[in-house]
């Protein structure tokens, strides 16, 4: 989808149909026991899929406490894994984020409340303008006390909605770091067509909706 956005400059009116393959493997993934990740120096880590990751890092790194956030794939049942190879859409991967933050200011619920909160939750294999199995929605939890957050929260929001939640729940396995040039890509890159036409929209709308989760200098 962004690779042809490069070419053609045109945000909205190109998207990507590509669709995962059946994989015998992607069972294995979602039936998986979860891997836990450790706190380091006091921060914890979360992961998060919903479209396009460019997207999706700006707006966890608007967030009071959160540290970080690191673009790359998660979900999938292939461990060679690159940008081309993910954007086939067969790998089972999902451009997905990887959240460092300080658990004593923002807790895992509220993130969880910002994800749902920053895309649309009825969009099945998309965000937006882009579209196939690379930018499905998919939460990841470590644990059953996160697994239970996740799973009561979208319950609550399908009741509210009257609609079915699209995001998929998937025990976390590992998550792989993408390329450089995509990390920090929105604030690098404000004026590029993409980030002007998705991203930064897609971006002030969640600012309008949680201001009071902005970092102060989000704020302005």
């Amino acid at each position: 989808m962004k690779k042809i956005l490069y070419m053609f400059s045109i945000a909205l009116f190109f998207s990507c149909h590509n669709q995962a393959q059946t994989n015998p493997k992607q069972k294995e993934v979602i039936e998986a026991e979860p891997v836990v990740v450790p706190l380091e120096d006091g921060k914890a880590r979360a992961y998060f899929a919903s479209g396009c990751f460019w997207c999706v890092e700006a707006i966890y790194e608007s967030v009071k406490g959160v540290d970080e956030v690191i673009n790359g794939y998660a979900g999938g049942h292939t461990d060679d894994i690159t940008y081309e190879k993910s954007n086939t859409g067969s790998t089972g991967h999902a451009e997905a984020v990887e959240v460092i933050y300080d658990p004593e200011v923002v807790s895992f619920a509220t993130l969880v409340d910002v994800y749902f909160g920053s895309q649309n939750p009825t969009q099945v294999n998309g965000q937006g303008p882009d579209r196939g199995s690379q930018y499905r929605s998919i939460i990841f939890y470590q644990n059953d006390e996160q697994k239970k957050i996740i799973e009561e929260k979208k319950a609550a929001l399908a009741k509210k909605l009257d609609a079915k939640i699209a995001a998929e729940v998937y025990p976390f396995q590992k998550f792989y770091k993408g390329e450089a040039y995509h990390q920090d890509f929105e604030k690098r890159n404000p004026n590029q067509s993409y980030v002007r036409a998705v991203s930064i929209p897609r971006l002030n709308r969640f600012k309008a909706k949680f201001p009071e989760l902005l970092k102060d200098e989000e704020k302005h």
